[in-house]
């Protein structure tokens, strides 16, 4: 499984496969196409998903970060 870090790829549009909650992960797999999980279900399908993993792009870092300040 490779892990990404990079600038935030999900929006707020992209919302969870299982759940319907806002997605941090998006899960590429091997034999094509992709899933979106919020953190939650992320860490439950971890151990199932891992071998099907292309990619995965986990963003649930954003859940802990504060808001930076707006400059009027």
């Amino acid at each position: 499984m490779n892990m990404t870090l990079e600038a935030p790829r999900l929006t707020a549009h992209d919302r969870c496969d299982r759940c319907g909650a806002q997605a941090y992960v998006k899960v590429v797999l091997s034999a094509g196409g992709e899933l979106l999980f919020c953190a939650h279900h992320a860490r439950a399908h971890e151990d199932a998903l891992r071998p099907l993993a292309a990619e995965v792009i986990d963003e649930t870092d954003r859940l802990n970060r504060k808001p930076e300040p707006v400059d009027d």
